[in-house]
């Protein structure tokens, strides 16, 4: 199996399911799989994809997984109970060759937020090492250490101890075995620096912190399950806070661009959170934009931190820190750049929302290279009620 544990998946999941358990219990979703490469044949592999799903549907969470997450304060006891009776459900998820591409899958899973939430990264780990495993069979590891023992060179050479690093990459890994002889030596190699992961099962394997707080289906999911779309950014901000009190407290800009973001983020969200989370568009620019919202709003960005996580590599994530040394503080989450950098081109692949209780949902990105297929005219539609540019692309 791939997947051994439930907890072989991303923090986030976890947090933004106690919200779906105790907000939107009854919300339905649609999620579908795109892989953004081209001229990649994954058609070969979906009887392998499938049996391996079939594996995944069979876990249980173990009483050692459920204590260590009762173990955490922003974790509730209603919501662990409900884990230790949680089985993903084969039901709700299809995987198929679609129909008139040439060698495109199609992944939907559609079904309860509450039961169809925890699919997404697992599915993605599954994907990418069906396929590495297939396209490699013999892997360059020799090379793999060799560019993992630079980044732990370059890590090292900055001399300050703010300078902070984070594994964020479980979905896109060559494997879990690669995932975890990474993290262990990052751990070992640059220490302190080294700040945690976001997969909670090598979190609690390797003694380092589990890290995540929302990803993008939340605030997507919020655009159906809210008042009204122009108040869903502030509806799932409220909402989150509601349930975390304090805890969790980075937000994500980038749902509908940076500047709808900051039109949202009032005084009292600037206060309230404690820093927030880039993942599409320039980073540089993002960062200036948002130091300067907070001294508009009087608040020192030295008191804040800017978590950069959009295809990272170590050397941007040094030039960043460089770049905003003494204004913000700032936190990197590295993903595929870590976990999947043997000298092979990864798949840039994706499971996205895209519809929750019957009405689309949409993300539009900072970065136009980050494409999604969502309902055109809702995408329009959105883009008028945030006032988002035409080159503001669906992601």
């Amino acid at each position: 199996m791939i997947i051994s544990s439930l907890l072989d998946t991303d923090l986030y999941k976890f947090t933004m399911m106690q919200v779906v358990l105790h907000h939107f219990p009854a919300a339905q979703a649609e999620y579908r799989f795109k892989c953004r490469t081209g001229n990649v044949d994954l058609t070969p592999y979906i009887g392998e994809i499938r049996r391996e799903i079939a594996e995944l549907c069979r876990l249980r969470f173990t009483r050692r997984e459920l204590d260590y997450l009762r173990s955490w304060r922003f974790f509730t006891s209603d919501f662990v109970d409900l884990l230790a009776l949680f089985q993903l459900d084969l039901r709700f998820i299809d995987v198929r060759a679609l129909p008139g591409s040439d060698g495109e899958i199609d992944i939907a899973i559609k079904g309860p937020w509450l039961h169809t939430i925890m699919f997404e990264v697992p599915v993605l780990a599954i994907v990418s090492e069906i396929h590495n495993r297939s396209v490699h069979a013999k892997p360059d590891f020799a090379e793999g250490e060799r560019r993992l023992a630079r980044k732990i060179e370059q890590l090292n050479s900055v001399p300050d101890p703010e300078f902070r690093i984070a594994d964020y990459g479980t979905r896109r890994r060559f494997s879990r075995a690669w995932q975890e002889h990474v993290i262990v030596a990052l751990r070992d190699g640059i220490r302190a620096k080294f700040v945690g992961t976001s997969n909670v099962e090598l979190a609690l394997e390797h003694n380092l912190t589990p890290l995540g707080t929302m990803a993008h289906e939340y605030l997507q999911a919020c655009q159906a399950v809210g008042p009204r779309l122009r108040d869903s950014q502030v509806f799932a901000f409220n909402t989150w806070a509601r349930e975390y009190r304090g805890d969790l407290g980075i937000a994500l800009s980038d749902v509908f661009g940076m500047d709808a973001f900051l039109r949202d983020f009032d005084l009292f969200f600037c206060k309230l959170f404690d820093g927030v989370r880039h993942d599409s568009g320039d980073p540089f620019e993002w960062g200036e934009k948002l130091i300067a919202h907070y001294q508009r709003m009087r608040i020192d960005p030295r008191t804040k931190t800017m978590v950069f996580s959009d295809s990272l590599n170590v050397p941007l994530a040094m030039r960043l820190f460089e770049a905003f040394r003494g204004r913000s503080r700032t936190a990197f989450g590295i993903g595929t750049n870590l976990t999947n950098d043997l000298g092979y081109e990864p798949l840039a692949i994706v499971i996205k929302m895209t519809r929750c209780n019957g009405q689309p949902v949409a993300k539009i990105s900072d970065e136009p290279s980050k494409t999604m297929d969502y309902d055109p005219s809702y995408v329009a539609y959105v883009r008028e009620v945030f006032q988002v540019p035409a080159n503001g692309q669906p992601k």
